[in-house]
C-alpha cells in the first residue's frame, strides 16, 4: 500500500508542524540557558513573541513551493490553510498581548 501524499491533510499537518519545529530551533539558538517557559515569559516581556512566531511560519513558504513543484496541489492547499490559521493565531495573540 502506497502512502498518499497529495491530500489536504498532509499539507495541513506538515504546515502546522513545520512552524513548531522552526520555533523550537529558534528557541535552541536563542535560549541563553533558559527553559522554554522562561523564554516565553521573556519574549512576552519584550513584546517579541508574535515576531518569533511570524518568523517561524516563513519555512511554510518553502514547503508550499516544494509541493507546487512536485505537483502536489492538494498538499499545497493544506499548507496554505495552515499558514492562514497560523496568521490568524498570531494576529489574535498580537491583540491579546
Amino acid at each position: 500500500m502506497q502512502l498518499k501524499k497529495n491530500n489536504v491533510w498532509t499539507g495541513l499537518i506538515s504546515g502546522l508542524l513545520l512552524p513548531l519545529l522552526t520555533f523550537l530551533i529558534l528557541f535552541l539558538v536563542l535560549k541563553e540557558n533558559n527553559t522554554l517557559i522562561s523564554f516565553f515569559k521573556r519574549a512576552i516581556d519584550l513584546n517579541v513573541v508574535t515576531k518569533f512566531l511570524s518568523i517561524s511560519v516563513i519555512p511554510n513558504l518553502l514547503l508550499f513551493f516544494l509541493f507546487i513543484r512536485k505537483d502536489f496541489l492538494l498538499s499545497a492547499r493544506g499548507v496554505l490553510a495552515a499558514t492562514l490559521l497560523d496568521a490568524f493565531l498570531i494576529l489574535l495573540l498580537q491583540v491579546i498581548l
